[in-house]
């Protein structure tokens, strides 16, 4: 099988390059020259483990192509994934604008049946009016199916996400399309992962369901955190005892300063917009949203508490991106929280594995560090903003040496209240 995705960001670059791990023929498709040339050189735009050497290994077996001309990608292809980006407006519904180009562009192009699958998150009822759209703009008339096929990618972990799935979701009305779509997932059914078959509406709206979902269980344990931290009690006692109860759940279950990235401010947001346009109260996602947005805000009063005042201070600050294994910025915490204690007069030095060159896009005016104990030298404090791996055993004789006084905000929980207590350090995590 041959087939074509439209669009080289994050979704479309790991589901093309992961289906070319499969066997299947892939053109991916994108309007920027630079980066398809960049790509054809073996340079990956962006950071995920372990997809560098799967788009180097197809290439080279020639299974993965990459181009612009979205032509000869669509006349070869049985089965055309639009990945376009949809980023939110203002007013926080999808820009659909590229997704529309897209849909025109493969239109045109068509020479013969294909199935048109949406695998970019977009608003419940794309799927009807992208096979009205298609049908008015074709410059020749053929016969074509419409499906939905969400993605759910960590960012992180998004091949073994794709490789081993917890499900895949087909929408689809047409009973040809959804054969094609579960010969393409064939080599999936070796390790039994059940295929859901749904209307297209159902599939668009699971993507937005399943990511309000996780936001609002991230935000509850935020709001439990901040209950333990006036309380006195362990966030992680209360955590373990919810998460033994299997209609709960251990996942997700982690406090912070709030999620970020690309998809759940997104997609709660854009949840939202679904309940506006059917006149649905949303009132839950909507405190969600609110909620994750004061956590934020919460985590300064820990850094005040332990400095006594902000003005002047300097901070080191470990992690930048919006969670560890990606240098994705895109409504990132650390930058909130680094722009809120930089309006309160403090300098700030910061270190992240991966995102210090996405970082310098939004925060040009902090000093950059070569590494993580660069940061901490000579600073006030020490916050840790992002639970990178090597972040997680800091040599912390060497780190109380380089602190001008031995004091730690923990926003992530990697450390353990009463060790770092025992060590000398002032100490305050998150419910902790």
């Amino acid at each position: 099988m041959h087939i074509a995705v439209i669009g080289t960001g994050y979704v479309g670059l790991v589901t093309g390059a992961c289906f070319a791990e499969f066997g299947v023929e892939v053109t991916c498709v994108d309007v920027d020259k630079g980066k398809i040339d960049r790509l054809n050189d073996g340079i990956i735009p962006i950071y995920e483990p372990g997809l560098d050497q799967i788009v180097e290994r197809n290439s080279k077996a020639g299974r993965l192509h990459f181009t612009t001309d979205i032509k000869s990608a669509v006349e070869q292809a049985l089965v055309v994934f639009l990945a376009v980006g949809t980023p939110p407006k203002e007013d926080g519904s999808p820009d659909m604008s590229y997704y529309q180009q897209a849909a025109k562009d493969i239109a045109e192009a068509m020479n013969g049946y294909k199935v048109l699958v949406t695998k970019s998150t977009v608003p419940v009822g794309t799927g009807r009016w992208l096979r009205e759209f298609v049908a008015e703009n074709q410059t020749t008339k053929t016969n074509f199916g419409v499906a939905s096929n969400p993605e759910f990618l960590r960012e992180g972990a998004a091949i073994d996400d794709f490789m081993r799935p917890d499900r895949v979701v087909v929408g689809s009305n047409e009973p040809d399309a959804i054969a094609i779509m579960k010969d393409l997932y064939r080599p999936l059914y070796l390790i039994e992962t059940p295929v859901v078959i749904t209307s297209l509406e159902a599939a668009e709206l699971i993507k937005y369901a399943a990511n309000a979902f996780l936001a609002t269980k991230i935000t509850f344990i935020n709001e439990i955190a901040n209950l333990c931290d006036a309380i006195g009690c362990d966030v992680h006692d209360v955590a373990r005892g919810m998460g033994m109860d299997n209609r709960i759940g251990r996942k997700f279950l982690h406090p912070g300063p709030g999620y970020g990235g690309s998809c759940f401010p997104k997609d709660t947001r854009a949840f939202t917009k679904v309940g506006d346009k059917y006149d649905v109260e949303t009132s839950v996602v909507d405190a969600v949203i609110k909620a994750n947005e004061f956590q934020r805000q919460a985590m300064i009063p820990k850094i005040e508490k332990l400095l006594g005042t902000i003005d002047g201070k300097q901070i080191g600050v470990l992690g930048l991106s919006f969670k560890p294994e990606t240098d994705d910025m895109r409504e990132s915490p650390a930058a909130d929280i680094i722009r809120e204690l930089q309006t309160r007069g403090a300098k700030i030095k910061a270190y992240d594995p991966v995102a210090m060159e996405e970082a310098k896009h939004l925060l040009s005016d902090i000093e950059y560090a070569t590494d993580e104990y660069d940061a901490i030298k000579d600073a006030d404090i020490l916050v840790i903003v992002t639970e990178w791996n090597q972040f997680r055993a800091l040599d912390m004789k060497r780190v109380k040496q380089l602190l001008k006084s031995p004091k730690i905000a923990d926003l992530r929980n990697i450390y353990e209240p009463k060790d770092m207590r025992e060590m000398g350090f002032e100490y305050v995590g998150v419910g902790r």
